[in-house]
């Protein structure tokens, strides 16, 4: 695990894993929230906390979130050319909310599918999910500072943890939406950023993109690992269920083009996902 910056919470010592991340996706305190992230997960690998406390709370219907940005409709968010200041202030905000959901919905999955007891190996996986998303974070805040700007100062939509909500209740449903959908919706559209990013000379956004597409690489196959982990178990076609999850669970189609060549060396094969596009529906 990398080195982080800013210091851990001052002071902070999760009760449990559990505990640790229902901690932190209840603060509101963005930079605090980063912090607690990064000590729990510390804590974690060293082995130093359990993976549970009769202590601990129960995990929050939404996360904790600071006063701004308004949150919108998604079709609100004002959309500019990234040719100008403007514009890389919007794509760097716009990335960062992602980025911020995306901690929580890491955590979320630790703490609220603890008691299923999956392996430990499965919470080093969403740990490291975690404080990577935490590390995303943090270097798009500070690129937005860098621009004269800072998360919070546009509008964002809300519609980011509501794949968290529909599938509180599943965990098989969870991985087929979060990482096995949303994170890699991130392998298709990220390349194109960084390299609209890199035609417009903006050296350093392309810097954190390029951190960004190679962190999600990992993430969707951790998500696919441990998607696939439970269809074997319970004898199920990995990409069978995939669909039948993601027409029950998630709205709207998936919409190409897609990254074939990073979803499938992630382990997400375009059996899984090509039965469910917008082409594949419509054409």
């Amino acid at each position: 695990m990398e080195a982080a910056t800013p210091a851990d919470a001052d002071g902070y010592r999760p009760r449990s894993l559990r505990g640790g991340c229902i901690d932190a996706i209840g603060e509101s305190d963005l930079d605090r929230k980063t912090a607690i992230v990064r000590a729990v997960a510390r804590r974690w690998f060293d082995r130093a906390i359990s993976v549970m406390s009769p202590l601990d709370g129960t995990p929050p219907d939404y996360p904790g979130r600071p006063a701004r940005p308004e949150l919108v409709e998604p079709k609100r968010v004002p959309r500019r050319s990234l040719h100008t200041h403007h514009g890389r202030i919007a794509l760097a905000h716009a990335l960062a909310h992602i980025e911020l959901n995306a901690i929580d919905l890491a955590l979320d999955i630790v703490a609220r599918f603890a008691a299923e007891r999956p392996p430990a190996s499965f919470f080093d996986g969403w740990m490291q999910v975690a404080f990577e998303e935490a590390k995303h974070f943090t270097l798009l805040r500070n690129r937005l500072r860098s621009l004269g700007a800072d998360y919070g100062d546009l509008p964002a939509h809300g519609g980011l943890w509501e794949a968290a909500h529909q599938t509180r209740n599943d965990l098989h449903a969870r991985l087929a939406v979060v990482p096995l959908i949303l994170e890699a919706r991130g392998l298709d559209v990220t390349p194109s950023l960084l390299e609209k990013m890199e035609e417009t000379g903006d050296a350093e956004t392309a810097a954190i993109l390029r951190v960004i597409y190679e962190d999600e690489k990992k993430h969707v196959a951790i998500g696919a690992k441990w998607f696939r982990f439970y269809c074997a178990r319970d004898r199920l076609n990995p990409a069978q269920r995939f669909q039948e999850l993601v027409r029950t669970n998630f709205r709207g189609d998936l919409k190409p083009p897609f990254n074939d060549r990073a979803r499938a060396a992630a382990g997400l094969t375009p059996l899984f996902y090509r039965a469910l596009s917008a082409s594949s529906r419509h054409g």
